[in-house]
């Protein structure tokens, strides 16, 4: 089980909610969000309400300033809901697909991959199954840039990603928790 506190202030100041699973409307409960600690669990939070828009992945610790979270590659300056990632013991598989529908060139992974491009000889990634575990999916090489998550599911397109393109992946690891 996961648990994270919001504060409307930095320093974990001000009024705070705390959250132990998903929440699509953080601004019911503060006005804003200042700083936030991650006890347990991790979790991605996102720019907009109901899980849309940039997001950012956090796991356990504190994050004492969101302005200091942009320097740190957050995207976006205000959190608006949250998504707790549960743990997966077992495997991780996914395949990833060169266009959308499944259509193009199919590679499966069972690891992170830094860049598809080295690796697979692969250009763009436009569909993916994740099978098996929960990823994490970079528009850069070596995990880097925006991200998005992905749990077990069919992405058939990702014209719902504002136009990114995935370059490297990782599985969320249990040691994350």
């Amino acid at each position: 089980m996961g648990k994270i506190i919001f504060y409307e202030d930095r320093n974990f100041q001000g009024r705070n909610y705390e959250c132990m699973s998903d929440c699509s409307d953080i601004s019911s409960y503060l006005s804003r969000v200042g700083s936030f600690r991650v006890e347990s669990g991790c979790f991605m939070v996102y720019e907009r309400n109901g899980f849309m828009g940039n997001q950012f992945f956090l796991r356990r610790g504190e994050y004492h300033d969101m302005q200091r979270m942009m320097s740190m590659g957050m995207m976006f300056d205000t959190i608006r809901s949250c998504r707790m990632i549960p743990p997966h013991r077992g495997s991780f598989r996914m395949r990833i697909y060169e266009r959308d529908n499944f259509g193009g060139q199919m590679y499966e992974l069972m690891d992170d991959c830094e860049n598809i491009m080295d690796r697979f000889r692969m250009s763009d990634c436009q569909s993916c199954h994740v099978m098996e575990g929960h990823w994490l999916m970079y528009e850069q090489p070596n995990y880097r840039g925006r991200m998005w998550y992905f749990r077990p599911g069919e992405y058939r397109s990702f014209s719902n990603t504002g136009g990114m393109r995935f370059i490297s992946m990782r599985h969320i690891m249990d040691s994350w928790y």
